[in-house]
């Protein structure tokens, strides 16, 4: 059986007892409570505002179903960060001691699943190749696990997500494995599986007896961006995405798309340059040649592409902060620039994607996600639990997300 929920997540201009009343309201048997850095801090929050927290709860229909200790928490422009596996010790106690927060909080208010991310690897870890992220994960984990009491029913949950370490449901349910512990099961997030499960139903059955706890949202297919740093061995499958190639040594970037490559330049290169670039094109038949564009004409101020562009770029692994931003010009051009036919050069959202589909939480209905089919590939094989609906996109519209989200998933559950 799947009960809705909505999670507060969405709902960070309200006052956070003011948020659960609206959700109650809008008929949700269940809310999820997220940490946030202005309106559910685990670091401002005392005893006795939880034991308002819990006065309201008591006071009305809906259920607290799990407590997220939300990824963007400590540096909202660098989310996830520093996470589990971060190869510095304070930054991964920071994180541990974050979950563990969220543990003493689901205690406070009789909430039985504290959820959490793997993280992502970053420039830190590809330049200390002799750390190992998944030993750090693991024994980042046990020390989480460490804070529950033996005679309580709370279960910890790993979210995989699009671009993380642990990105697919398959490495979800190793790393469950290989913890070995009864105390950490699965959060399914149905965007993210839809984004990385080239089969996804069947990716749902098989996860779902390790399931607990289910995120919602709806999403659609994108334009399928890899952004990679350049290396003699690179390889590059243009059936599965287009390439923005970055160079260390230049700082530029070559896209690799066969109906418009272009090279973004702050010099013209020379033709040692050129003859790489050609090389590089030809390597996957692209025989058209490239267009040149300086990087300092690009705009670099705010866009009606804010939102998106952020979910993307911070899903990019592997690469440092100053090259990730540094791209961010050349994605609004590409969303704002057209061709000769007057066709936007990227006319679809930016996805860093297994599958194309883009990571970014619309409301449920508004995507290509088959809800019905979803609900039932989980339930056939087992979950049991809440399904809370996850849109910080909308904040700012949340009366119309809670009650659209709410019309269009009642029907499946």
């Amino acid at each position: 059986m799947i009960k809705l929920s909505y999670s507060t997540f969405g709902l960070t201009n309200l006052d956070f007892l003011h948020s659960i009343e609206v959700v109650d309201q809008a008929g949700y048997p269940g809310i999820e409570l997220s940490f946030h850095r202005d309106q559910f801090n685990p670091f401002d929050i005392t005893d006795e505002y939880l034991e308002q927290v819990k006065k309201r709860l008591d006071s009305l229909e809906v259920t607290a179903a799990c407590v997220s200790t939300a990824s963007h928490f400590f540096t909202p422009q660098r989310p996830h960060e520093p996470s589990l596996m971060s190869p510095d010790l304070a930054g991964r106690k920071r994180r541990i001691d974050l979950v563990k927060r969220g543990i003493r909080v689901a205690r406070k208010l009789n909430v039985p699943l504290v959820t959490f991310g793997s993280g992502f690897i970053r420039d830190e870890h590809v330049s200390n190749p002799s750390v190992n992220p998944r030993e750090l994960l693991v024994d980042s984990i046990h020390q989480c696990l460490k804070e529950l009491h033996d005679d309580e029913d709370i279960t910890l949950l790993i979210e995989p997500e699009p671009g993380m370490y642990i990105e697919t449901l398959e490495q979800g349910i190793s790393l469950v494995n290989e913890v070995n512990s009864p105390r950490l099961q699965l959060h399914l997030d149905l965007n993210h599986n839809y984004c990385s499960e080239q089969n996804y139903l069947e990716a749902l059955g098989k996860a779902a007896p390790h399931a607990k706890f289910l995120h919602v949202s709806d999403s659609q297919e994108g334009y399928n961006l890899k952004l990679i740093k350049w290396a003699d061995d690179l390889k590059m499958d243009l059936n599965f995405a287009k390439y923005l190639v970055y160079f260390p040594e230049t700082a530029e970037y070559l896209l690799v798309d066969p109906d418009h490559p272009i090279y973004f330049h702050d010099e013209m290169p020379d033709a040692k340059r050129k003859n790489l670039i050609e090389s590089i094109l030809g390597s996957v038949n692209i025989t058209q040649p490239p267009a040149f564009v300086d990087y300092n004409s690009l705009y670099a101020g705010q866009s009606p592409f804010e939102s998106e562009i952020f979910v993307y770029l911070i899903s990019v692994p592997g690469l440092s902060y100053d090259v990730l931003e540094r791209a961010r010009p050349i994605i609004i051009y590409l969303r704002s620039a057209k061709d000769e036919s007057g066709k936007l050069l990227m006319d679809k959202m930016a996805a860093n994607t297994l599958t194309g589909i883009v990571h970014f939480h619309e409301i449920p209905g508004e995507g290509t996600m088959d809800f019905a089919a979803s609900f039932k590939a989980l339930t056939d094989n087992g979950f049991s639990g809440y399904a809370s609906v996850e849109l910080y996109h909308h904040v700012a519209s949340w009366e119309k997300a809670l009650a659209d989200s709410y019309k269009h998933l009642s029907q499946f559950v």
